[in-house]
């Protein structure tokens, strides 16, 4: 049995860094490449993992050798995978992550196998077994059936919906969601310029917002509190959001998974943004610190 499910996107990543971002017509040179796994729910599931929880992942691959790389990177890295969908006759999906000299980086991806988890896909049972769903982009449908689910056990849920916010109606999952993540050009899809005011589905919600190199905040129905992150010498960004959202969940899962007024919400974004500066500080999706690692840089000893 596991104690976090996570459910969304499992992508096969291959990562080139390059000494700039080309423009149109123009030409970059490359300086190193790597493959691995990747996906929001994947990378969360590692980084959980990572931090001695048990947890397991709700996706799909495709029925390929890229599938087949994915699933034995997970299960290394102590992931159950007894509910991640092998989609006959499909690729798995393939992300390709170009990063420049600053860690920035620009994302080009093929539809793939990774919203192949159908809402008739979902298993009540495994999602309603453990002490929280953490969410991340996938078909609507079956966000929605995985939130409502859980909610209805009385399991805690948590939600980042990810870059395609705004082209897709996350209405019922956000709606369900305790904890929902956001950047700051997602949370204006939801909220107003000054990034207040928020809309239904996240009226009574945990919202955290990050803001890249300028740490993050939190916003609870009981308080507000911000962190100014980090100075970290950034070689490469991709995965540092999920590490963050790792960090944040395993302080509060971790204190018997406190949420609502007892929770401690401020430490928890201070973790969260230890985790992310750590992974921005290394090459690659599943970069997240240990529970160990992160708490000796918040001790100044790493």
């Amino acid at each position: 049995m596991v104690e976090v499910v996570t459910a969304g996107h499992v992508n096969w990543d291959v990562t080139l860094r390059v000494d700039a971002l080309p423009n149109p017509d123009g030409e970059a040179r490359i300086d190193s490449q790597c493959r691995s796994g990747g996906g929001s729910a994947a990378n969360v599931a590692v980084a959980l993992a990572g931090m001695a929880f048990d947890a397991g992942l709700v996706g799909s691959v495709g029925d390929d050798e890229t599938g087949e790389f994915a699933r034995r990177e997970l299960q290394a890295a102590g992931v159950d995978c007894s509910h991640l969908l092998e989609a006959a006759d499909s690729e798995t999906t393939t992300k390709y992550l170009i990063v420049d000299e600053q860690g920035e980086v620009m994302v080009l991806g093929n539809e793939g196998a990774n919203e192949a988890v159908t809402p008739a896909d979902v298993d009540p049972e495994y999602v309603t077994a453990g002490d929280h769903l953490h969410l991340t982009s996938q078909r609507p449908d079956t966000a929605a059936k995985l939130a409502r689910v859980a909610t209805q056990a009385g399991v805690s849920v948590s939600f980042d919906p990810g870059r395609r916010l705004d082209e897709r109606d996350f209405g019922e999952a956000l709606a369900y969601s305790d904890v929902v993540f956001l950047n700051d050009r997602e949370a204006r899809t939801l909220l107003d310029s000054d990034l207040e005011h928020p809309s239904s589905e996240l009226h009574g919600r945990v919202v955290v917002i990050k803001h890249g190199e300028d740490g993050a905040q939190v916003d609870t129905p009981e308080a507000s509190f911000d962190h100014p992150g980090f100075d970290a010498e950034v070689v490469d960004t991709t995965g540092a959001g999920d590490a963050f959202a790792a960090g944040f969940l395993a302080v509060l899962l971790r204190d018997r998974g406190v949420l609502g007024a007892n929770a401690d919400y401020e430490r928890a974004l201070e973790f969260a943004n230890a985790c992310g500066a750590l992974a921005a500080m290394e090459e690659g999706a599943r970069t997240a610190p240990t529970f160990g690692e992160a708490e000796a840089f918040l001790d100044g000893q790493f």
